[in-house]
């Protein structure tokens, strides 16, 4: 979790409780029961009584389906309130980061599924975009250790387009309007299949360029553990030459030491015998 201000996490600003673990534990608390994490955690928590709502009565009452909408459209709201929330302030949490993607899945796959259990929407549209929503997001964990893809603005508008779509399908629409609803399913479909393809790509791109970097981050790594072996071996080179020209010189200045000193005796009566001469002479 990042750290969050007491105020921003939702405390009181009070100074924390005395000892090391106590703080660290009142910390980790409020920074969990932030705003956005309440919001996430209010969507979550609507979406099985968005389903009781929606299949109340066989499903096919307009009252309770008009009532399921204000609940769905809540959760669509919240979505983006959490979100900018959490930016804005630094109430990102991994809380929020592993709970609002499942909050956001949740509500919209238990409405296309429903949708479809009801008959107002195909099997094959809610499966087409329950793949790509998973298949996204399994997606996100095969690449996520060589970088984040940003959010597009194609993707946004599949999300607003989807939003905008189930929630008309929600609704006991009829007429003109259940006309329109049928093509701004078909745009979101569209959108799902175009910004699936592409994040696809982006992904593969991405793992690539990791993995050419991680190859020459290894690269790089032993050629500079070669070039320190090279100079580790120069040195210990440098070392055994001196230590042996050391060696060398001991051992010649030991000899002409010895030389010395068995000359020495040999000298002094060389010397006594040519004073005993000089002085027969005289």
């Amino acid at each position: 979790m990042t750290g969050v201000p007491a105020s921003a996490a939702g405390g009181s600003g009070a100074t924390p409780a005395r000892g090391g673990k106590l703080g660290a534990a009142a910390v980790n608390q409020a920074s969990l029961w932030n705003i956005a994490n309440l919001l996430t955690m209010a969507r979550l928590v609507l979406v099985p009584g968005f389903v009781v709502l929606l299949l109340h009565d066989g499903g096919y009452d307009p009252a309770w389906r008009s009532i399921a909408w204000a609940a769905f459209a809540i959760a669509m709201i919240t979505d983006v309130f959490d979100g900018h929330l959490a930016r804005k302030y630094n109430l990102v949490t991994d809380f929020g980061k592993i709970a609002d993607p499942i909050a956001d899945k949740a509500i919209m796959g238990a409405a296309l599924i429903c949708l479809s259990y009801l008959g107002d929407l195909p099997w094959w549209v809610t499966g087409v975009i329950l793949f790509r929503e998973l298949g996204i997001t399994l997606m996100r964990f095969w690449v996520i250790r060589h970088g984040v893809i940003p959010a597009s603005r194609g993707g946004k508008m599949k999300t607003l387009a989807q939003g905008t779509a189930v929630g008309m399908y929600v609704l006991a629409l009829t007429g003109p309007l259940a006309t329109l609803r049928f093509w701004v399913m078909a745009v979101a479909v569209v959108l799902t299949v175009v910004t699936g393809l592409d994040y696809v790509r982006q992904a593969v791109v991405l793992r690539r360029q990791g993995l050419r970097a991680e190859k020459a981050a290894v690269a790089h790594e032993a050629a500079e553990h070669a070039e320190a072996a090279l100079e580790s071996a120069k040195d210990e080179g440098r070392a055994t030459r001196k230590a042996s020209r050391g060696a060398s010189h001991g051992a010649s200045h030991g000899a002409g030491t010895a030389g010395s000193a068995s000359e020495g005796p040999g000298g002094a009566e060389r010397v006594s015998g040519n004073r005993g001469a000089a002085e027969a002479e005289r």
